[in-house]
Parts: structure tokens; sequence; C-alpha cells
């Protein structure tokens, strides 16, 4: 279960790395769990919310440095604790869900851990 989780941490990692947003400030944990409360029916197995998509958008454009990543990464981690019933196989399927959903990427999510930064 920990393997899934850090893949799911290492997914979004990846996934904010191939998006180019401009935020400022640094992420805060509260930000994170408001940007992905949507997406808790997603990961206790139940169907893909458009306001998930459009919460993990936002959490990839808020973590712009890696010192954010790193962070909402461990708030992600706390999080899924105190969520019973969490499928982390969704959980590591979010971020390609998300962009297949929304179909507005244009490159894939990157797989190589050796990208994130």
């Amino acid at each position: 279960m920990a393997v899934m989780l850090k893949l799911a941490c290492v997914l979004l990692a990846c996934t904010v790395v191939v998006s180019p947003y401009a935020a400022e400030g640094a992420i805060t944990c509260g930000t994170v769990v408001s940007k992905m409360t949507p997406c808790i029916s997603y990961l206790t197995g139940g169907a893909l919310p458009p306001s998930c998509c459009a919460g993990f958008k936002s959490l990839v454009a808020a973590a712009k440095t890696t010192p954010d990543r790193q962070a909402a990464c461990n708030c992600l981690k706390s999080a899924a604790g105190g969520i019973p019933g969490i499928n982390f196989g969704n959980a590591a399927a979010l971020p390609a869900s998300v962009v297949l959903a929304s179909l507005t990427s244009s490159a894939p999510p990157p797989t190589a851990p050796s990208m994130v930064q």
C-alpha cells in the first residue's frame, strides 16, 4: 500500500514537471486538501468527476517549485491515511486519468522518476 502511495506522489510530481504553469507562493496542506477533496469519490472507487480534474490541474499549477511539489506529496501521504477505502491503483492513475478526461495535454506525463525536479 505504501508503494502505491509513493507511486501516486511520483506521478503527481511527474505531471507537475511537464505542466508549465505560473503560480506564486508556497503551497499549504490546506490548499492541497481543498484542491483534491473533489477526487475522494474517484480515489475510493467511483467515477472521475470534472471537479476532480479541475482541482488536480489547479494543484499542478500551484505546485510550481520542487519544495511545493514535495510539500504537496507529503500532504497527500498524510491525508490518505485518514480516508478509509482508498484505491491506491486509482490514486496512481489519477494524473493520467485527468489528462485523458480533459484531452488538454500536449504531452503524456513522464514515467521516469529521474525526470522529477
